[in-house]
């Protein structure tokens, strides 16, 4: 058993005028956002250990005291940042999973608890996915596509050939469950996932991804927490909600010091009691990475993109009216081989998809210490 651990400092200041309000909503009627510097903190300890060389079981702790930049704050989980949470800085089990491989192209998670699609999946965003060394945002790190479905289940890989990879995965959001008609492996909140990845070099690559979800009455999230509330439940968290989410992820290096990705996402969501509705969701990114930028271990990027949104909705007058666009800018400094800092900015422009609100600003240092 091997440990591995990091350990984030990070100073945060939310600005910009008022607290984001829903369309119909009157501008300003929340009050400002409390523009509060804070320093908050997230640690995680990884025990690591392997039975023959080629598998992994991991056990991870964690504990943290960021209060997210969510509706409470700001307004909008638009301004989420990737390291987020609140736990009152009391350790908890956060990752817990074994990874094995069966024969020489297929390897399989099988995950116990608290285990996403992107810890089993390739997210073609390889610069940005990680939350203490990648994007300040949660919505910059990799395609929300990959938040749908959290806990327990199975996850599978398999080389289909030296370019192609097959990836399907199940997990349920609340495994461990037995009450009748309440969670379970099979009778609660799931999501299950096909990928096809296609990687004929190192400096391509390219995803196809379909995720099946459903959330039960009061588990509602088809973004994953990175777009606006209407997208995030278009019926309301008192109606049971299914959706068909259909990604495209990809990667584009030239050269060693410059890498295009980017994404784009579309939900075909329903509703699954109640009268029978439907609405469409959007989203997209791409993110300008240099990396190595002034030496090397650094890391420069630039993200641009449209947090998901409401573009159709069978309900009159539930749909998003304007387009919210998320810019953010970050420079990671690796000091030493165990420690960087990276500063960055992230800027909401129509949070909520509501051009009658300020434009939000969150402004972070990040300062990672590995081990």
């Amino acid at each position: 058993t091997k440990l591995s651990g990091e350990a984030i400092f990070a100073l945060a200041y939310p600005f910009g005028g008022d607290v984001a309000v829903e369309p119909g909503e009157v501008a300003g009627s929340a009050g400002e956002i409390n523009e509060q510097v804070v320093l908050a903190n997230r640690v995680r300890l990884n025990f690591d250990t392997s039975f023959t060389g080629e598998d992994r079981l991991r056990v991870r702790l964690q504990a943290r005291n960021f209060e997210p930049y969510d509706t409470d704050i700001t307004g909008t989980n638009m301004t989420r940042l990737g390291f987020d949470g609140n736990d009152g800085n009391v350790f908890e089990l956060d990752d817990f999973y074994y990874r094995f491989p069966v024969g020489e192209r297929a390897t399989v998670y099988a995950a116990a608890f608290n285990t996403e699609f992107n810890d089993g999946f390739e997210t073609f965003n390889p610069y940005l996915e990680s939350s203490g060394s990648g994007a300040i945002s949660r919505f910059g790190r990799y395609n929300p596509i990959y938040r749908q479905g959290e806990g327990a289940g199975l996850m599978f890989n398999y080389d289909l050939a030296d370019k192609f990879n097959l990836g399907l995965g199940y997990l349920a959001d609340n495994a461990q469950e037995a009450a009748a008609g309440e969670g379970g492996l099979i009778g609660g909140s799931y999501a299950a996932l096909a990928q096809l990845g296609f990687t004929p070099t190192d400096a391509f690559g390219l995803g196809l991804t379909y995720v099946r979800s459903y959330d039960e009455i009061g588990n509602v999230n088809m973004t994953g927490s990175t777009g606006s509330q209407l997208a995030r439940r278009p019926f309301g968290n008192d109606v049971a909600t299914s959706g068909d989410h259909a990604g495209v992820e990809a990667l584009f290096q030239p050269s060693s010091r410059f890498a295009l990705t980017g994404w784009a996402g579309y939900s075909f969501v329903r509703s699954e009691t109640g009268p029978d509705e439907n609405a469409d969701l959007f989203n997209y990114a791409v993110a300008l990475n240099f990396p190595d930028l002034g030496r090397e271990g650094n890391l420069g990027a630039i993200i641009f993109g449209q947090p998901p949104k409401v573009i159709d909705n069978s309900i009159v007058g539930n749909e998003d009216p304007d387009t919210s666009y998320h810019l953010e800018g970050l420079y990671k400094f690796k000091v030493t081989d165990n420690i960087a800092i990276t500063p960055g900015v992230v800027a909401i422009f129509n949070p909520e998809h509501n051009a009658d609100n300020d434009t939000i600003f969150v402004g972070t240092v990040r300062t990672t210490f590995s081990f």
